[in-house]
């Protein structure tokens, strides 16, 4: 049985026991957090639209850290115009605890 949820602006497929980065959540390290499932698949049946209206899935907040540094690097030729940039994007790892229809 998995699920796509609905995060961020961002769809994840998730199944019972996945650990998911997400984008950061306000809650604390082993809080408990629910998110609004958008399709729920198990075996041969999916259900989207009105089937899953009430279905959530939930889990437990593992960590809060940031992604790794990546460069941002403006430059104009000819103009001696160069602006380097170290961005870390932070994110929330969140353990799949249960998938409920």
């Amino acid at each position: 049985m998995y699920a796509i949820i609905e995060n961020g602006g961002k769809q994840y497929k998730v199944s019972e026991g996945d650990v998911v980065r997400v984008e950061k959540l306000n809650a604390e390290v082993g809080a408990e957090v629910s998110f609004k499932a958008v399709m729920v698949a198990d075996g041969e049946t999916v259900k989207v639209g009105g089937d899953v209206a009430s279905a959530t899935v939930t889990g437990t907040v593992q960590a809060q850290d940031k992604f790794k540094k990546i460069i941002v690097f403006k430059y104009k030729s000819k103009k001696n115009e160069r602006k380097k940039q170290g961005h870390r994007q932070p994110y929330t790892a969140v353990k799949i605890g249960k998938i409920s229809l």
